[in-house]
């Protein structure tokens, strides 16, 4: 323990953390960093071995910090650098923090480099910087040999040397390990290192893995387990690095498109939890096996995961049956976070690994959300932010440092093309961002696959060898929007059938009329019922977000971000034409990837996002959208183009927006026409089906 610092004892400044503090001479600078609480890896215990613990020192007046820090105000280097530097080699200007000490005023930077002691974990979109405290700590020691004379076991020994050298006291062991200890010893001439696990700071720290000799390997999972796709990162626990990521598609698609046909399936078939189960839980391993040798990582180096996922597919993996969840008042199995071993769910990982799931928010806002919660973090700021992760049922979080609000609001599969006549899930081939000529009503389009636009040269060569397959979710969007914009539907949604005149792309269909978006094999159309799904799907969402904001009190959002994988490709001017989401100013929405997934990661390297995740899902409001009265006129207001009764005035200064109707306060939901009482009707219906 360092004596208390005084105001003549050198300050020693550590970079890019910015904390600060004073040390007496003499202090390694590694205990100083831990003092102060930034994270200096180390695995060997100060002995110099596993060169984990390398910084630099900034020489220069640092005026700002009122500190001039010089190579003369650190220790020059000892024995123990100099026999690591001949066997393993230093980089010019490193120096071992365990046996460098204080001299002087200093300025330390801990580099951020991928091999050694990267301190962060970085978000492309975001730039931000995950500071890691994972709940595995890797601590090498070397044990007393056996003697006669002291008969303590050898793994008391070991328990000794741990609380003799890294201060660990009453140590739990897995017991997976207790007939192994003795032979890990004498293999490693009695030096081993102990991987402890700790999460809870009341709970017990435990000996989960052990290794003969120095052991310089720590790898965690953060997995978001969609119900169309899982998602997976594999990270060092040591330096924070995402040694590799890999996506595969959920295996349950095959037992039902969306999650209320899996959970129907749970229900009709005696074994099919057991089925959707065991499925899951395959394409994890299988992607555990691709994600590790992508890596050059062993999977018994896998200590630590953590999962998300909605409520069912949270159910599903933990063995859970759903069936609860598909009818009110959607009981979950359990809502906090769970703390289990990778062995008791089947993880082809370390055999003492340990898994933590984040909590569920409430019966269909799931553990999912909370990842996204915590990734884009509205309850740690003062604007009102909107949340949405848009799939067959979106997750809507809405708030800000003073009160967050939560609701799911069935959309269905609409928007991920089912229920759509040339839809299609995103692919090569489909059609994915759509521009319609509003005076000659051509339409011009990109596909998946190609950067060139229909209309360009170069884009009959990609087709020919993609094809042009259908419309995927980004695409049934923006051609909706821009058939409202370019005048072929109505604020109502009604295809203009007078339009077949000025246009061969508008045909009769039937009793309606449909737009023509590409001749070709197949043909691709939009039609009236295909604009009726994405306004029955935008609708029940709009009204979920429309119930939070009346909760919250307030007629407009601050900012609106986007998260999962579809979020990330809809353009935000579409997505606001169309109605589904309220009016913002569009320089604050943005898409967020999957947020949910990186909130996984965050909970991964750092054990107090747990913690932080855990008491904000406490204070989360859950809205269920089924008990609110006023959900249905508020959605049949959302059924009108961009909406019935809500103005849009910072969308209007961006897009051109059609006049609104003098009556359409009338039949603006209704379809127009001489069907307003029947259509209305349907549409009320379809509104109540949504809540329920």
């Amino acid at each position: 323990m360092n004596a208390p610092s005084n105001i003549t004892d050198p300050l020693v400044l550590f970079m890019p953390s910015g904390k600060r503090g004073r040390f007496p001479k003499g202090t390694t600078v590694l205990d100083a960093a831990r003092e102060l609480g930034v994270y200096v890896e180390s695995v060997c215990g100060g002995r110099a071995t596993c060169g984990r613990c390398q910084i630099v020192v900034q020489e220069g007046n640092f005026a700002k910090h009122k500190i001039v820090s010089s190579n003369d105000h650190i220790s020059p280097r000892g024995a123990k650098e100099e026999r690591y530097e001949r066997v393993r080699g230093l980089a010019e200007g490193r120096r071992l923090s365990c046996s460098s000490t204080i001299e002087g005023d200093l300025v330390v930077d801990v580099p951020q480099d991928t091999v050694i002691n990267a301190q962060v974990v970085r978000k492309a979109a975001l730039d931000r910087v995950i500071e890691r405290n994972p709940a595995v700590q890797l601590c090498y020691v070397e044990v007393d040999e056996p003697d006669m004379h002291k008969p303590l076991g050898d793994l008391d020994r070991l328990k000794v040397m741990l609380e003799k050298d890294w201060g660990w006291q009453d140590l739990l062991v897995s017991q997976h390990l207790l007939p192994r200890v003795q032979t890990i010893l004498r293999k490693g001439n009695w030096g081993v290192t102990a991987a402890i696990h700790r999460d809870l700071a009341t709970s017990r720290p435990t000996i989960i893995a052990l290794w003969p000799g120095l052991h310089n390997e720590a790898y965690g999972l953060a997995c978001d387990i969609g119900s169309t796709t899982i998602a997976m990162h594999l990270v060092s626990l040591l330096s924070g690095r995402v040694v590799a990521s890999s996506g595969t598609s959920n295996p349950q698609i095959r037992f039902g498109e969306d999650l209320m046909s899996r959970v129907s399936y749970v229900m009709m078939n005696p074994d099919g939890r057991q089925a959707m189960t065991t499925a899951v839980r395959e394409a994890i391993n299988g992607l555990l096996d691709k994600v590790c040798a992508e890596g050059g990582v062993s999977s018994d180096d896998v200590l630590d995961a953590v999962f998300v996922g909605n409520p069912i597919m949270h159910h599903l993996f933990l063995g859970i049956d759903p069936t609860e969840l598909g009818q009110a008042p959607f009981a979950l199995a359990v809502s906090g976070a769970v703390h289990t071993w990778g062995s008791e769910i089947g993880l082809k990982i370390n055999e003492g690994a340990r898994v933590y799931v984040l909590p569920c928010i409430a019966g269909h806002v799931g553990a999912d959300a909370a990842a996204a919660t915590l990734s884009e973090g509205p309850y740690r700021q003062d604007a009102m932010m909107l949340l949405v992760d848009v799939g067959t049922n979106a997750e809507i979080v809405l708030g800000n440092r003073a009160r967050v609000v939560a609701a799911s609001s069935p959309t269905g599969p609409a928007f991920e093309g089912a229920e759509i006549s040339s839809g299609q899930r995103a692919a090569p081939g489909a059609i994915e961002r759509v521009r319609i000529d509003p005076v000659t009503l051509e339409p011009r389009f990109r596909i998946i696959g190609s950067e060139k636009w229909s209309d360009e040269d170069g884009f009959a060569e990609d087709a020919g060898k993609l094809g042009v397959t259908g419309i995927c979710g980004s695409a049934i969007i923006e051609v909706v929007a821009e058939m409202y914009l370019s005048g072929i539907i109505s604020e109502d949604g009604v295809i203009d059938g007078g339009l077949t005149a000025r246009s061969p792309r508008i045909f009769q269909n039937g009793r309606t009329s449909s737009y023509l978006l590409h001749e070709g094999q197949p043909r691709i159309t939009v039609t009236q019922n295909d604009v009726r799904a994405i306004q029955l799907a935008k609708s029940a969402l709009y009204a979920g977000i429309k119930l939070l904001m009346e909760k919250q009190g307030v007629d407009h959002v601050d900012t609106i971000r986007f998260a999962g994988a579809f979020g990330s490709f809809i353009d935000p001017k579409y997505a606001m034409v169309l109605g589904l989401i309220p009016d913002c100013d569009l320089a604050e929405v943005k898409a967020v990837g999957n947020a949910a997934g990186q909130g996984a990661l965050m909970a991964l390297l750092n054990r107090d996002y747990r913690r932080e995740i855990e008491e904000t899902v406490r204070r989360i409001e859950k809205i269920e959208t089924a008990l609110e009265p006023n959900f249905q006129q508020l959605f049949v207001n959302a059924m009108a183009l961009p909406n019935k009764v809500d103005p849009f005035p910072k969308l209007a200064e961006a897009v051109t927006l059609p006049p609104r109707r003098a009556n359409s306060s009338d039949d603006s939901a209704s379809g127009g026409g001489d069907a307003s009482p029947r259509r209305r009707s349907r549409e009320e219906r379809a509104a109540r089906r949504s809540r329920t």
